[in-house]
């Protein structure tokens, strides 16, 4: 059948394939008179289509049993993710911000359960960044889901009205306005859910319209909306359901009230999936898995930075990992101003007994963080690009009363500044401040220009007199409305702008709140985000204290990103996998009741398989691997005590081979740059820790996997005597490094280990390691074929390696930690020692994806 026939009919059918399940779109397409020929052609391209969504590099992804994708993309016919492309074009989204959102929201869509299946409850967590347009990403994801079928969405929006009220707006904006004919919403800008008395009117038979309902996370809001769907019953058979959790680490986790209720509003309805989105997700992935509850026990989801984010490391640099040098990570940019502790007890009460009466002193850091406010939004009009909206945040106290001691203060500041803008001392104390801090900061680095200091005192009084004072709390009428145009604002606050409200055109913070754990230290950020316009412009005064904690938060990031990045390259799932999280001794990773269920995890490879799956194919690169390999199996040969030869699976093992053999291979062996954890200094530093501090992996077992011989005319000769046939490792074709994936089958890794059964999962297999072997570790050697032509089979996109020397692949297995073996101190992770998962076995021979 011609390739154009076939894409052809692909066209034609594609709504139908994703409508509707694959048996029932298969039935569908044979009832238009289809031949068995072209239903099977049309249902294997929809196939490479679902492969090519499943594989995408960005976003990283983590996810359970190999979950189907069902979702391609967008089509023609969609009404709900054009009308956001529009709106973001006219905002000026570029074409490269516009893909990245595509791409990410698309894989987030695809790994929804199918809105026909008959019954589901899933659940997935995506990681993102502070202020770094996570509601844009959500709401193009709740798009697309609508323009495939999903009819019910339920965002919870935060704790507080300002947060729900924003949002509200958003998806009102972006979703329902531009297609108001399509949308039902049960909740509106000024009013969180009130239960509409008839349910049958937005759930029967004849509402074909979406429903969208914005709530906080509040115990009598949540309770009125679970009796409602209770109450809607019968209306919900055919109702799929996707449940936004905004900020999901916050007030969800761990709460006596608002989890269970969550849980309840999620009993109430056949089919539904709940998709939790927060940059700081510390307590989320420490939820005990093995409970009904929240954990994103389906799939983790890891957003790309976007391009021009500011971050903690761009703040803030970070420390080196492991397997880095200092030289490796960056120091931040020089924006971080430190107030002195001395400063502490002048701007915020000593203690509660000091809260009445308190008033807060305008110390010189505090003076000058406000004057350099004043020339930054002056010098922002000079330029006038980028964000229109200019403030500044104050955040010494969550107490609404010392808020609101600040107002007179602050204006005496701001009368000072207007009354003596003529005076030439007063000038020349700003124009210092203006010099001193453009120069510590060069403004080519992002692309822009510098503000001459004349320039910027031509608009100061301007900014003087627009300027507004605004105690934005839970007490307070005042807001940061930008309804009227743009705002130049001092916003003094606590935790109303501490969890996802946009501070628009944020330039200077003055912060010295006190805290206690990870995600509120992160949370309370607001400066990390997206600085058109003005990159080199914002600063951050900040106690010495807490200019550590950022920086060690920023390292804390880092590692666990990288953590889901090596996950997913490994092909785990949230069920097997727990992501560590560093500790500190000063700070929690989350609130102590969000913390019952972390344990002491192991900042080791104990207990684990790292093999290679990313290859370069440089002659040299590849000639290297291969001496390496055969010096080592050289040296196993006449070291070891023994070899063992198994014919049938084409394996030799070699026992009590000395570690020295093995160090020697990891450093004359060369790993790809992107393989995460395959990493030479990291492998052989834990060897020789292991050794030094508990006596384990001092012996080693090495092995070859590979072919029958028969099977190869000219087997791979490792070294006198020792020969296999090549295995066939074919490369991804929907990535520019080569990965073949998969290296390594779980019977690979039990192959110098006696009774244990072909299809052993992974955790019989280290159990069996741990009473037999409990101090050798496994290396094991492939020879792998330099064409691996990839052989036809379902579900496969792949190329021919095409090398030109064949490559060895390496994989390791390391004992279960023991007796305090790997387990070291300094992070926590989930326990998932309770979960049961079911594993199938995988061929070494074949390659399969595990």
């Amino acid at each position: 059948m011609a390739t154009t026939e076939i894409d052809d009919l692909y066209e034609t059918f594609r709504g139908m394939l994703e409508a509707f399940t694959p048996v029932d779109a298969t039935k569908r397409i044979r009832m238009f008179g289809a031949d068995e020929a072209k239903v099977a052609a049309v249902v294997a391209r929809h196939e490479r289509e679902m492969l090519k969504i499943r594989e995408l590099e960005i976003p990283r992804t983590v996810v359970r049993d190999n979950r189907d994708t069902w979702y391609t993309g967008p089509q023609p016919q969609d009404k709900a993710w054009p009308a956001i492309t529009r709106i973001l074009e006219s905002d000026g989204w570029g074409v490269e911000s516009l893909d990245s959102l595509d791409s990410s929201s698309t894989r987030i869509v695809s790994l929804l359960n199918h809105p026909k299946e008959r019954e589901y409850a899933s659940r997935g967590l995506v990681v993102g960044y502070v202020q770094s347009g996570k509601t844009t990403n959500f709401t193009s994801v709740i798009a697309k889901a609508a323009d495939r079928g999903y009819k019910l969405f339920i965002v919870l929006a935060g704790i507080h009205n300002g947060l729900r009220r924003q949002t509200q707006k958003r998806l009102v904006d972006q979703l329902v306005l531009p297609n108001p004919s399509n949308w039902s919403q049960l909740t509106g800008l000024d009013h969180d859910f009130n239960a509409p008395e008839n349910p049958a009117s937005f759930f029967g038979a004849k509402n074909r319209t979406h429903v969208i309902c914005v709530v906080k996370k509040n115990a009598a809001v949540l309770r009125k909306l679970a009796q409602w769907l209770e109450h809607a019953g019968p209306y919900l058979e055919d109702c799929p359901t996707l449940i936004i959790d905004d900020e999901a680490d916050q007030a969800t986790v761990a709460t006596k009230s608002i989890n269970p209720l969550i849980m309840r509003v999620m009993g109430t309805l056949k089919r539904s999936v709940y998709l939790g989105y927060t940059a700081s997700p510390f307590a989320n992935l420490l939820i005990d898995p093995a409970s009904d509850d929240l954990y994103p026990r389906d799939f983790v989801v890891n957003l790309p930075k976007p391009a021009g984010h500011f971050g903690t490391e761009v703040l803030f640099g970070r420390y080196a990992l492991e397997g880095e040098s200092a030289d490796d990570v960056d120091d931040g940019y020089d924006m971080i101003r430190i107030v002195p502790d001395d400063d502490i007890d002048l701007v915020r009460p000593a203690s509660k007994a000091e809260v009445d009466g308190f008033v807060p002193e305008m110390t010189p850091t505090l003076t000058r963080a406000i004057l350099y406010f004043l020339l930054v939004t002056a010098a922002r009009r000079v330029r006038a690009t980028g964000n229109p909206h200019s403030t500044m945040l104050i955040h010494t106290s969550v107490n609404t009363a010392v808020h609101n001691s600040f107002r007179d203060p602050l204006q005496g500041v701001l009368d000072y500044t207007r009354s003596n803008l003529t005076s030439p001392n007063f000038e020349s104390e700003l124009e210092a401040i203006w010099t001193e801090e453009t120069n510590r900061v060069d403004a080519a680095d992002f692309g822009e220009q510098p503000v001459p200091f004349a320039e910027v005192m031509q608009h100061l009084h301007g900014v003087i007199s627009d300027c507004r004072i605004i105690m934005d709390n839970s007490n307070s009428d005042d807001r940061l409305d930008d309804d009227d145009g743009p705002v130049v604002a001092v916003a003094v606050g606590g935790n109303t702008l501490s969890r996802g409200l946009t501070l628009e055109g944020l330039s200077v913070s003055y912060f010295v709140r006190a805290v206690s754990a990870y995600d509120t230290l992160l949370q309370m950020g607001r400066w990390f985000g997206f600085r058109n316009g003005y990159a080199d412009l914002p600063r951050i005064w900040m106690t010495e204290e807490l200019n550590r904690w950022f920086r060690h938060l920023a390292t804390v990031e880092t590692e666990m990103r990288q953590d889901i990045d090596k996950y997913m390259a490994e092909a785990e799932t949230p069920l097997t996998f727990a992501v560590r999280l560093r500790t500190h001794p000063s700070l929690r990773v989350t609130a102590a009741a969000k913390m019952r269920s972390a344990i002491t995890a192991a900042s080791s490879y104990g207990r684990r398989r790292v093999q290679t799956h990313y290859f370069d194919l440089d002659d040299d690169w590849l000639r290297a691997n291969i001496r390496a390999a055969r010096e080592l199996v050289a040296a196993a040969a006449s070291q070891g005590s023994s070899m063992q030869v198994n014919e049938e699976h084409s394996s030799y093992v070699f026992r009590d081979v000395p570690a020295a053999a093995i160090l020697t291979f990891l450093a004359n062996y060369s790993f790809h740059p992107e393989s995460k954890e395959a990493d030479s200094g990291l492998l052989g530093g834990y060897i020789r820790s292991r050794i030094d501090a508990a006596a384990t992996l001092k012996l080693w077992n090495v092995a070859i996997v590979g072919n029958p011989i028969d099977h190869d005319e000219n087997p791979f000769e490792f070294t006198e005597g020792v020969s296999v046939g090549r295995v066939v490792r074919a490369r991804l074709d929907t990535t520019s490094v080569v990965d073949i994936k998969t290296l390594m089958s779980r019977r690979d890794a039990a192959v110098d280990l006696a009774g244990v059964p072909a299809n052993a999962n992974e955790t019989a297999i280290f159990a069996a390691r741990a009473d037999q072997l409990p101090d050798h570790g496994l290396l094991v050697l492939y020879a792998i074929d330099r064409v691996s032509n990839p052989a036809p089979r379902k579900n496969q996109a792949r190329l021919p390696l095409n090398a030109n020397e064949d490559v060895v692949g390496v994989g390791l297995v390391f004992p279960p930690p023991r007796g305090g073996d790997s387990e070291v101190s300094g992070y926590v992770s989930a326990d998932l020692t309770g979960v049961y998962i079911e594993e199938e076995d995988t061929s070494s021979v074949e390659g399969d994806d595990e």
